[in-house]
């Protein structure tokens, strides 16, 4: 399971997947069947998240399948920038669809 923020063109999402990565064709397919061509992921921490969201993200997980898929835990981009410090984030990984 993977936890990461997403910086899309509408601001940032708090997500949950279960693909190995975010550059994943799959993953970034998904991505694109919901509108998001375009993004900057930064991966935080499964356990970090549980802290944060508690209760809901334990909602979120029992609605996550086990094989490719992937769950919007937060869509409030002002709560989900500022959950999070840039410490907590990993590195940034760039998508931009061709």
């Amino acid at each position: 399971m993977k936890a990461g923020v997403i910086f899309t063109g509408t601001g940032p999402i708090l997500i949950l997947t279960t693909f190995p990565s975010f550059e994943d064709p799959k993953f970034l397919e998904k991505m694109n069947m919901k509108g998001i061509k375009k993004f900057l992921a930064f991966e935080v921490s499964e356990d970090l998240c549980r802290k944060k969201y508690g209760q809901g993200f334990d909602v979120i997980m029992k609605d996550v399948k086990q094989t490719d898929d992937l769950r919007v835990l937060d869509y409030n981009g002002y709560n989900v920038f500022y959950n999070f410090t840039f410490a907590e984030m990993g590195q940034p990984i760039e998508h931009e669809a061709h």
